[in-house]
C-alpha cells in the first residue's frame, strides 16, 4: 500500500509550520501496522506554484492514501475536513509574495468538492489518541484548503482516498480565551491522533480493494 503524507513549510505569519515537522514525524513511526506501508512524505512550499507544479507528479506515482496536514492559526482543535471550497484568499500572499487575482479557483466548477474518506470513523480514530478533535466543513481559502482542491480534482474512480486535516498551532503555553486558560494540543499529541487516522484510513483502504 502506497502512502503519500504532506505538509507545509513557512508562509507569512508562520515562521514555523508544525504540519511538516508532524508530517515527517509520521513518515518516521514505527508501528506493526505500517510494516508494509511504502511511505512518501512531502512538504509543499506554501506557494499555490508549488502545488501547481509538484501535486500531479505525486499523484502520478498513484498512491492508495493520500493524507495531507496544515496548520490553521485559530483552531484549538485537530479537525478532519470534509470538503474544499472553490474559493481563493485575494487577501493574503503565499510565501512567493504571489496574491490571487480572483475569488474561485475555477469559476466553472461547484461551490465545494466533498472529500472521499470516511469521516465519521477518522474522526473516531483521532478521539481514541487526543479528544480535541472534530470534524470541519470549512477549509479556508488558502493554501490548505487550495491543496485539498487540487487533490480531490485528480480523483480517479478508483481512488486513493484523500484527506486533508487541519491542526493547530503548537505551543507548550497555555493560551487565554474567555478569560479561561487553554492549552493547545502538543506536537505529540498531534501525531498520535495523525496516526489513529493513518490506520483508519489503511483499514477504509484495504476494504474498498476488496469490493
Amino acid at each position: 500500500m502506497r502512502v503519500l503524507i504532506t505538509g507545509f513549510g513557512p508562509f507569512p505569519g508562520a515562521p514555523f509550520n508544525p504540519s511538516a515537522t508532524l508530517a515527517k514525524a509520521l513518515a518516521r513511526r514505527r508501528r506493526p501496522a505500517f510494516a508494509a506501508l511504502d511511505r512518501t512524505v512531502h512538504i509543499f512550499a506554501t506557494t499555490y506554484g508549488s502545488v501547481d507544479r509538484e501535486l500531479p507528479k505525486l499523484l502520478a506515482q498513484q498512491p492508495d492514501i493520500v493524507l495531507m496536514f496544515g496548520v490553521a492559526g485559530r483552531r484549538r482543535q485537530l479537525c478532519v475536513e470534509t470538503r474544499a471550497r472553490n474559493a481563493l484568499s485575494v487577501l493574503f500572499p503565499d510565501a512567493g509574495a504571489y496574491r490571487p487575482q480572483q475569488s474561485a479557483i475555477n469559476r466553472g466548477k461547484p461551490p465545494a468538492l466533498t472529500g472521499n474518506a470516511p469521516f465519521a470513523r477518522l474522526l473516531g480514530a483521532a478521539r481514541t489518541r487526543t479528544r480535541a478533535s472534530r470534524l470541519s466543513r470549512d477549509a479556508g481559502r488558502y493554501l490548505c484548503n487550495y491543496l485539498y482542491w487540487r487533490a480531490l480534482e485528480h480523483l480517479r474512480q478508483d481512488g486513493p482516498l484523500v484527506q486533508f486535516i487541519h491542526i493547530p498551532p503548537v505551543s507548550n503555553k497555555a493560551r487565554r480565551r474567555g478569560g479561561k486558560k487553554q492549552r493547545t494540543l502538543s506536537l505529540a499529541q498531534l501525531v498520535n491522533g495523525a496516526e489513529a487516522i493513518l490506520i483508519a484510513l489503511m483499514v477504509a483502504s484495504l476494504a474498498a480493494s476488496r469490493n
